[in-house]
C-alpha cells in the first residue's frame, strides 16, 4: 500500500493547527484492507522497526527505556504519555499528541470504510514561534520529514496486516 498526502480532515483533532500562522501541517493516508481500530494502529505504528530507531534516540535523550507496552497502553487509552509525547486530545478513532517542548504535534486516526477496509491517517504539525515563521533548519528538513512520515505509515499498515 502506498502512503499519499491528503488534506487534514475537517473533523480531525489536528485541524486546529491548519492555516495557523507560522505552523506547518501535513497529513498522509493509506488504506488498510481489513477492519482496524485506533489501538491496533497506535501499537503497530510505534513498534515498527523504523520507529524503534527513533525510540532508541529518545531513550538516550530521555534517559529511560521506552517499551512496546507503553505504546499499547497509549493505544488502549490507559496512558496519557508515551516517550516524549503527551496526549493533547482524544476522540473516537483519533489521537493528537504534543511533544515535551510544545513544538510539534503527531496525529493518528482510523476511519472505517465500506467493505471492511480502514483508512489510516498520520499527520503532523510543527508550531512556529511568535515570529510567524518556521526556523530555516525546520523548513530545510521538511522533505526528509515527509519521506519519513510516509514510510512510517506504510510500515505500520504492513505490520497490521501481519498481526
Amino acid at each position: 500500500m502506498i502512503a499519499r498526502a491528503c488534506a487534514v480532515p475537517r473533523d480531525a483533532l489536528l485541524h486546529v493547527y491548519v492555516d495557523r500562522a507560522g505552523t506547518y501541517t501535513d497529513c498522509f493516508e493509506v488504506m488498510h484492507p481489513l477492519e482496524a481500530d485506533l489501538e491496533d494502529f497506535i501499537t503497530a505504528f510505534y513498534t515498527t522497526w523504523l520507529f524503534r530507531l527513533e525510540r532508541a534516540v529518545l531513550t538516550v535523550a530521555l534517559r529511560r527505556r521506552i517499551r512496546d507496552a507503553e505504546a499499547t497502553a497509549l493505544g488502549r487509552g490507559e496512558a496519557e504519555r508515551f516517550a516524549a509525547w503527551t496526549v493533547e486530545a482524544r476522540a473516537p478513532g483519533q489521537i493528537l499528541l504534543c511533544d515535551n517542548t510544545g513544538g510539534t504535534r503527531s496525529y493518528l486516526a482510523v476511519a472505517p470504510k465500506e467493505g471492511g477496509t480502514t483508512r489510516l491517517l498520520f499527520g503532523s504539525a510543527v508550531v512556529g514561534r511568535e515570529t510567524g515563521k518556521l526556523p530555516v533548519l525546520v523548513r530545510l528538513l521538511m522533505p526528509l520529514h515527509v519521506l519519513y512520515s510516509k514510510f512510517l505509515l506504510r510500515l505500520a499498515e504492513r505490520r497490521m496486516r501481519r498481526s
